[in-house]
């Protein structure tokens, strides 16, 4: 498989940026010490080893049920994304992911679009719908059309993005007799990836640019990704399509986000450089063409640490794919 995976340099890379969130299964403790500073650091040092993105989360509010167990400190995707890119020079910002419909599309695509302009384009909007009613019922936003706004939401978006004068009429969002500018550096528009695992989810990003699974494992994604190039809006225009699973996907229960083991409880293909590098392979020859690889051992106790493994990933498993 090495040798294979050797052929294979569309597979990019992510990793996070410790401290943006206080979320259990994946923050080391350390992080929540971390300073805008050490970010910087941080963020450079990950462009410098040849990472291809960083994933950058976001929740607005959540009720205190899932706040005791996902933490209640998250950011704003967008204003951290403008941070990170402005902190390095090479690196995508990947949203991860925007809840959409909590944000007013023309807002959103203004953001979207200056981001994008100051970046040189080096920004990816991953979104979807969230899963949190308390959280929409707070910002005053229908838990139960959030499927729709979305769907309404990136057809305005891309209207603004791409029109000299836009214009839209639809149920949640109209505007008319408008300029919109900067347009994005992107042409049409940064990717949209569209996150998620239901059949919603699934139908709407056949209609984008790439699928951000959440708890899908390698073994699922096969027939999921078969049942979304299904979709007569996937067709063959030969646009672009990512698709973005880790090698070890974190596993939570769905209603209260309690970990419960990364992966699929198997053991960690990164025990070796190896197996990391063969667990990577399998992800590309499954169409995924982006990728994150947790480093090995147990869990980090500092900055310095968690450096020294992105730097083992970085020499030991993306090497092989440049």
């Amino acid at each position: 498989m090495a040798a294979a995976t050797a052929s294979l340099p569309t597979v990019r890379f992510v990793t996070g940026m410790p401290g943006l969130s206080r979320y259990a299964p994946v923050e080391p403790p350390w992080a929540s010490e971390m300073s805008a500073t050490d970010m910087q650091r941080l963020a450079r040092a990950i462009d410098d080893l040849g990472f291809d993105g960083l994933l950058v989360p976001e929740h607005i509010v959540l009720p205190p049920d899932l706040a005791d167990t996902m933490g209640a400190h998250w950011p704003d995707a967008l204003t951290a994304m403008a941070f990170l890119a402005g902190a390095t020079s090479r690196l995508t910002v990947i949203s991860a992911i925007v809840i959409l419909p909590l944000h007013h599309p023309l807002v959103a695509a203004k953001a979207i679009a200056t981001l994008d302009v100051l970046s040189g384009g080096r920004v990816i909007v991953a979104c979807g719908v969230g899963h949190s009613a308390e959280e929409y019922e707070a910002l005053g936003v229908r838990f139960d059309q959030r499927g729709r706004m979305a769907d309404e939401y990136l057809e305005a978006m891309s209207v603004l993005w791409t029109e000299e004068e836009p214009s839209f009429e639809g149920r949640f969002v109209r505007f008319a007799d408008i300029r919109f500018e900067p347009k994005p550096y992107q042409r049409p528009h940064p990717p949209i990836w569209i996150g998620g695992n239901s059949h919603a989810a699934l139908r709407r990003a056949a209609r984008w640019q790439g699928w951000f699974p959440w708890q899908v494992t390698a073994a699922e994604l096969p027939s999921l990704l078969a049942e979304l190039r299904k979709d007569p809006a996937f067709g063959d225009d030969g646009r672009p399509f990512d698709v973005m699973l880790s090698v070890s996907p974190v596993r939570v229960d769905p209603n209260d986000h309690r970990p419960l083991g990364s992966g699929s409880g198997a053991p960690l293909p990164t025990a070796s450089a190896q197996g990391a590098v063969d667990a990577v392979g399998a992800l590309a020859d499954s169409g995924v063409t982006w990728t994150s690889v947790p480093p090995p051992g147990p869990p980090t106790r500092s900055l310095e640490e968690y450096l020294e493994r992105l730097d083992w990933v970085a020499r030991e498993v993306i090497a092989h794919f440049r």
